[in-house]
């Protein structure tokens, strides 16, 4: 599902609130989760899943064009751990 496809099922799932609205509260939602990230918070969300950052040490890379040796950063990379509940439901799914 595409960010404007939730838009459009929000807005069709419910009929008081108009496109423009539902735009607007996905994209609030999104940049929250965004920002607490970027500030190094956890989000966890009930029955659907957890965001987390993990830690990708610096490390001694290889460039594959020319196999010279490149020095990879340090670097934090988003995580998602799916939460119990929504593995059940996907199990289900063949």
């Amino acid at each position: 599902m595409t960010k404007s496809e939730l838009i459009a099922k929000l807005a069709t799932r419910f009929p008081q609130l108009v496109a423009k609205d539902a735009d607007y509260a996905v994209k609030m939602v999104l940049d929250a989760m965004s920002e607490a990230l970027a500030h190094g918070d956890r989000i966890e969300i009930r029955g659907f899943g957890s965001f987390a950052l993990n830690y990708r040490p610096p490390r001694v890379g290889r460039n594959p064009k020319s196999g010279e040796q490149v020095h990879v950063p340090e670097k934090f990379v988003p995580h998602f751990k799916a939460g119990k509940e929504l593995r059940e439901r996907v199990d289900i799914i063949e």
